[in-house]
Order: C-alpha cells, then sequence, then structure tokens
C-alpha cells in the first residue's frame, strides 16, 4: 500500500535533485528516503516490529509493510512466527519464509517529518564522504587547484570542487595571507578517514610540492628525461634541488632554469618568490655536498662514513657564503645531501689539525715512554690511539720509516704493558664509585665507558637500561657545560638535541649500547620503544554545501495538518 505524504514524482525528483547536488548514486538517495520512512513506520507502530519501505525506482510507487520470519522456535513475537501460526495465515508457509503484511500510509507530522530529513542528511552526508574519500585516496602526490573558502586561526580550507581540503597553519607558506575567494595550488600529501568523515590534507611547504611544480613546468621532468635526485627547502625563503639527466646530450640545470630562465621563475613566482638553487646530483659524496654550497667554493673535504658527517674547508672570505643566512646554506645543503656538514675555515682547520697532532703525540710520549720523533712518526702515519698500536699486525710498524722488528716489538710490549696498567686503574676507580661488575657485561661497556658512566650516576645495568640515547650522548660529550645529567628533564627535546649534537658518540652507537644493556637487563624480548607520535591536531570538519532543503520541503506537513504524528 502506497504511503501518504510526498507524491512519487516528487520523490524521485528530489532524489535526482540531492545525487546531481552532492555527486553520489541516485540508489543511495533513494536507500536513505526508504530509511528515512521506514524510520517514521517504526516510530508509529512501534520500534520492536521490522518495518521496511521499499521505493520503486521506475514509478515512484512507495510501499510499507510489517516483515514476520517463520522459524521452528520463537525468539521474538514481534518479528517471528511459528509454522502453524505462519499456516493458519498462509497454507504453504515454510522456515525461513517472511510474511508480509502491508500498512496503511504514514501521514507525516512536523516531527516525523523532521525525523525524515536527519536520516536522509546524515545518508547523504555519509555517502558523499564515501565518495570524496574513494575520489581522493589515489590521489595522494599530486597538484591541485581549488578556491580559499574560510581561513580560522591559519587554517585554510579549499574549495576543490567536488571535495574540501584543509591547508594546517604549519603547512602554509610564512607570510602568505590567504582571502575566501583567493585561487590557490597545493600538494596533496595526505588523504585518511576521520571521525568527522575523510579529510583531504594539503601543503605548500614541503619539498614534494617543489618538484612536482618542476614535473609541470619542465617538460624533460615529465617525460622522465631528467630525474630530481633530492630536495630540500626553507619554505618561502630558499630551496634547493639536485638533478640528473638520463641523457648525456641534455644538461639537467640548463633544461630547468629554462630560457632567461622562465620555467625556474615560474616556479619561484608560485612559491612566493622562494629562491631556488638548482644543482646537479652526484653519486660521489664529496663532490655532490661541494654543489649543495653552491655559490661558496670550497677547497678541502673530509668524510667521516661512519658518523655520516662531513667537514668542509672553505677560504676565511668564504665562511659567512658558505654558511649562509643563520646558517641557511649549509642547513639546507645537509638536508639535501644527508650529511651533517660542519664548516671551517682553512685556519681553522690548520689549527685544529696541528692541535690534534700535538695531543696524539704527547698521548704516545707519555703512554710509550719514546722521544718525540717516533711519536711524530706514529701520528703521521694515521695511528689514533695506544690500542692501535698494540694490537695491529707488526707489519703495519715495520713500514713506517726507521722502523725495524725490534723497535716495532718493544713499541707493542710498551703499548700493551700500559693498556694493563691504565685497565687495572680503572678497575679500581670504577669499584670506588660503585659501578657494578655486571655493567662489564653488557655489548660495547669497556671499563673507560664504565667509569665515565659512573661518575654520573649510572652504576648498574638497569641504570644504563634507562637511559634515553641523547642522556647517554650527553655523558660522553667532552666540552664543559654548566648542565648536569638531570636538567636534561627540564629542557625543551630541540634544546637537548642541538646540546648532544657535540658529543663525540653518535645517536645509532648509543641505541646499540642501551638496548644491548635492556637485553641484559629484561631479556632478548625486549622491544626498542618507539618514537612518540606527534600531537595530533583536530581535524576541521568539512560543513555541508546544502541542508537538503528538497528533501524537507517533500516530508514537511501540510499546512492545514496538525503538529506531531
Amino acid at each position: 500500500m502506497e504511503s501518504g505524504g510526498p507524491s512519487r514524482i516528487e520523490m524521485l525528483a528530489v532524489a535526482d535533485a540531492v545525487a546531481r547536488e552532492k555527486g553520489i548514486e541516485r540508489e543511495e538517495v533513494i536507500t536513505a528516503m526508504e530509511q528515512a520512512i521506514q524510520k517514521a513506520g517504526r516510530n508509529k507502530y512501534g520500534p520492536e516490529h521490522d518495518i521496511r519501505a521499499i521505493i520503486d525506482r521506475d514509478g515512484g510507487h512507495i510501499s510499507l509493510a510489517r516483515y514476520r520470519e517463520v522459524v521452528e522456535e520463537v525468539e521474538d513475537e514481534h518479528t517471528q512466527l511459528t509454522v502453524a501460526q505462519a499456516q493458519a495465515e498462509k497454507a504453504d508457509a515454510k522456515v525461513g519464509e517472511f510474511l508480509v503484511d502491508e500498512l496503511p500510509p504514514i501521514d507525516f507530522g512536523r516531527i516525523a517529518a523532521q525525523t525524515a530529513k536527519q536520516v536522509i542528511v546524515q545518508r547523504v552526508r555519509d555517502a558523499e564522504r564515501e565518495r570524496q574519500f574513494e575520489e581522493y585516496k589515489d590521489r595522494v602526490g599530486e597538484v591541485v587547484n581549488g578556491l580559499v573558502k574560510r581561513v580560522e586561526y591559519g587554517n585554510v580550507t579549499v574549495d576543490l570542487g567536488r571535495a574540501e581540503g584543509v591547508m594546517r597553519r604549519d603547512e602554509a607558506l610564512p607570510r602568505e595571507n590567504h582571502r575566501p575567494g583567493d585561487r590557490i595550488r597545493a600538494f596533496i600529501y595526505d588523504v585518511r578517514r576521520e571521525p568527522r568523515g575523510p579529510q583531504i590534507f594539503l601543503t605548500r611547504t614541503r619539498p614534494e610540492l617543489m618538484k612536482a611544480l618542476f614535473a609541470q613546468e619542465v617538460p624533460e621532468i615529465y617525460d622522465g628525461i631528467i630525474e630530481i635526485r633530492a630536495a630540500a627547502r626553507d619554505p618561502g625563503s630558499r630551496a634547493k634541488i639536485a638533478v640528473i639527466s638520463k641523457d648525456t646530450s641534455i644538461d639537467p640545470v640548463g633544461a630547468c632554469v629554462g630560457m632567461r630562465g622562465s620555467r625556474v621563475q615560474a616556479v619561484v613566482g608560485e612559491l612566493q618568490g622562494e629562491k631556488i638553487d638548482i644543482i646537479p646530483w652526484s653519486p660521489d659524496p664529496a663532490t655532490f655536498v661541494v654543489n649543495a654550497l653552491a655559490p661558496a667554493e670550497v677547497t678541502k673535504v673530509v668524510l667521516d662514513e661512519d658518523a655520516n658527517k662531513i667537514e668542509v674547508v672553505v677560504p676565511d672570505e668564504q665562511l659567512s657564503l658558505a654558511i649562509g643566512r643563520r646558517g641557511q646554506n649549509v642547513r639546507l645543503a645537509s638536508m639535501l645531501s644527508g650529511w651533517d656538514i660542519d664548516i671551517l675555515t682553512e685556519e681553522e682547520e690548520s689549527q685544529r689539525r696541528q692541535d690534534e697532532f700535538n695531543t696524539r703525540s704527547t698521548m704516545f710520549i707519555e703512554a710509550l715512554d719514546v722521544e718525540d720523533v717516533i711519536a711524530h712518526l706514529l701520528v703521521t702515519e694515521g695511528f689514533t690511539t695506544v690500542e692501535e698500536v698494540a694490537f695491529v699486525p707488526i707489519e703495519d710498524l715495520l713500514v713506517i720509516e726507521g722502523f725495524d722488528e725490534d723497535i716495532g716489538e718493544e713499541l707493542q710490549a710498551r703499548a700493551r704493558n700500559w693498556l694493563e696498567e691504565r685497565d687495572a686503574k680503572l678497575d679500581v676507580e670504577r669499584k670506588k664509585l660503585g659501578v657494578e661488575d655486571a655493567m662489564l657485561n653488557v655489548a660495547g661497556v669497556s671499563l673507560e665507558t664504565a667509569v665515565r658512566l659512573g661518575t654520573h650516576g649510572v652504576r648498574t645495568a638497569e641504570d644504563l637500561a634507562g637511559l634515553m640515547p641523547d642522556e647517554y650522548r650527553f655523558i660522553f660529550m667532552d666540552i664543559e657545560t654548566e648542565v648536569k645529567l638531570d636538567d636534561l628533564f627540564d629542557m625543551a627535546d630541540h634544546e637537548i638535541s642541538r646540546l648532544v649534537r657535540q658529543s663525540p658518540v653518535q645517536p645509532d652507537e648509543a641505541n646499540a649500547i642501551i638496548m644491548a644493556a635492556r637485553v641484559a637487563v629484561y631479556g632478548d624480548d625486549v622491544i626498542a620503544p618507539e618514537p612518540e607520535p606527534d600531537e595530533a591536531e583536530e581535524a576541521e570538519a568539512v560543513p555541508e554545501t546544502s541542508d537538503l532543503a528538497a528533501a524537507e520541503a517533500v516530508f514537511a506537513p501540510a499546512p492545514d495538518q496538525p503538529a506531531g504524528e
């Protein structure tokens, strides 16, 4: 039986209009209408009944009926009945079959109409969100154009046509002001489902945007002839990209710059005047770092692969240019190359080398009881510690000019004696500090390490296991500082990172020793602690562009109809 209220033509017309407006399937809108009518029917006849509404997709005929299932044993008398009861109404009724009782039409009062509207709005909203997610989930990594819809506390909501994107304040360029109606080009870096619906996250600060813009402006990049191997940005100020050409006849830098700088200027204009350095990429780290520090001139490069650090020596007059304003040039070069870069002038480098030479020579003179000539020869040949002299193959000492086998054996004997005496003294000091013997069983912990830890109150393997990597690195800093280990608890993370950057202990080494201590204390099942996730920012809700006024009109009560059901 057809329900009262909206006409057949009105029902289908509203479904078509809402489907076009929201960009969703007509079937989803009609399903939402069926659920709205069904909810109104249950409100009238009782929520315990299985009331179903069906709208004919072609003619718009609306039927409302109660469904009862035929079962062997009744658990719910409102929605089920026995075979005997069913056969009293229908002779051939079987278990599993449904008896359908058509119900009279429903007159939609004010409350029923409002309820129906809410159901339809919610279902249509859910369908629209699902459509947005399905449409944009595979578009992560694309550059999109849109219009600024609104700006709230620095967060920009962008109208993308069939969806809305959110550009948070930290993803917008500094000193870039957006007003409603402004056109904007941004990069989709994430699309995910949120409690308040799918969110499309946009950015204008990440290097990926600059790469994508170059791909749009430079056909050779789009075609894959030129590849952007690395990019680094100081958003709104300066950026660097490293490019390489797969075709030796094409200059990758010149192709990216374009005729009279037309191509790079188009990208610069889109990024609000951000200066871009385009450099050739090189597989050789030293050459790549030298290119990355351009326009500064480099006279010498020293690589330390174990520490992932590069020392760069520049002329005195090039120091400020190499470092850049507020360290910008060297910071971008480090981000681009992935190496830690130390900038030294020629004078500083010479003085440091001389200081290192003198320090190591004095160490060998005191430890091995030799003349300064022999100590200088050892340092010149690359020996840096007494351990190296004590345990290297004798042949490595015999290659030094003037050294014979007797001298080599004597030097190694003196080195080993000195090490034994040193270890004995360190062991006595360790015991005075109260450092337990079990500490020495931790992989990577020597007597010298144990004494250093003991002076900072780390006396047991449990104490060592409870340290954070930055705390361990702080303990082994060689420079004098007024900061104590306990003071680190009151310092911000970036302040601690800046402080321990001067430590000779690298993060990987600190992690390895701490994990070894945790394994020694807690067993092999210990799991390395994961970094804490960034504090999630509250996502903005995507407001509806319409309140589905058409649905409200269809289910609104007649003017002469009393309020209520």
